[in-house]
């Protein structure tokens, strides 16, 4: 499963893309708004930081400007993929762009049968909302199983399921168990991947012993360096 970071603070991008395990970025106008920075600025940046996809969201609601708006997005860089809406006039837009060599990522899914109109208008990514789903008394993940699922019937599909609004590790760990392609997930449900308290209780007695030795990896006499520097190579 790939993960991409749901932010548009970059210095948080900056900070997890250096894990190595940040494989693109998904941005939208509200992301951007808590920002508090210009979109294009910001959009450059992290596709210079961040090799992978990294999602565009088109504000305009009406076909033409779409398509007016997602080619000046693409043109920011290689790596941008321009958002649409599941509406209509954004897969009409996502099946204009597509077939220009633009990646699509239609946004807004909240059913298989939406799933199978952006895979059909040739989405390189469809991204269904489990968190809002579950807010709302559904099953989002339900919904996840059922379009990897209908994509797996038909090998002509190439969209890839993206995985949004999530709102904590279990759903990228069920997400992933499903087959889904892609998780986008907020930093702090990354941050929360890393922890459990028997990793830190476990981690705090290994320390804990180690301190009793009075050892040291670094500083030891018989390598002729006390400062953490390696010693010399003894010519042959």
């Amino acid at each position: 499963m790939k993960f991409f970071i749901d932010s548009a603070e970059v210095a948080e991008i900056q900070d997890l893309a250096s894990t190595g395990l940040v494989d693109g970025v998904t941005t939208n106008p509200s992301l951007v708004a808590k920002s508090g920075r210009d979109f294009i600025d910001v959009l450059r940046e992290i596709c210079a930081i961040v090799p992978g996809p990294v999602s565009a969201e088109v504000t305009a609601t009406e076909l033409p400007a779409m398509l007016e708006e997602g080619r000046r997005l693409a043109n920011l860089a290689e790596n941008i993929v321009i958002k649409t809406p599941l509406t209509p006039d954004g897969l009409k837009a996502c099946k204009a762009l597509s077939d220009e060599g633009v990646r699509v990522n239609v946004t807004l899914c909240f059913s298989a049968a939406q799933a199978i109109l952006a895979a059909k208008a040739g989405a390189a990514y469809v991204s269904p909302f489990v968190g809002r789903l579950d807010d709302v008394g559904s099953d989002g993940l339900r919904l996840i199983a059922d379009i990897v699922e209908i994509y797996g019937v038909y090998p002509e599909f190439t969209t890839e399921v993206l995985v949004a609004s999530v709102r904590h590790p279990i759903h990228v760990v069920e997400a992933a168990r499903l087959g889904a392609d892609v998780a986008t997930l907020p930093p702090g449900v990354l941050r929360a991947m890393f922890r459990h308290p028997l990793t830190d209780k476990g981690l705090a007695a290994f320390l804990d012993d180690w301190a009793k030795t009075g050892q040291s990896i670094l500083n030891r006499p018989e390598d002729g360096a006390t400062d953490g520097s390696r010693p010399a190579r003894r010519s042959a």
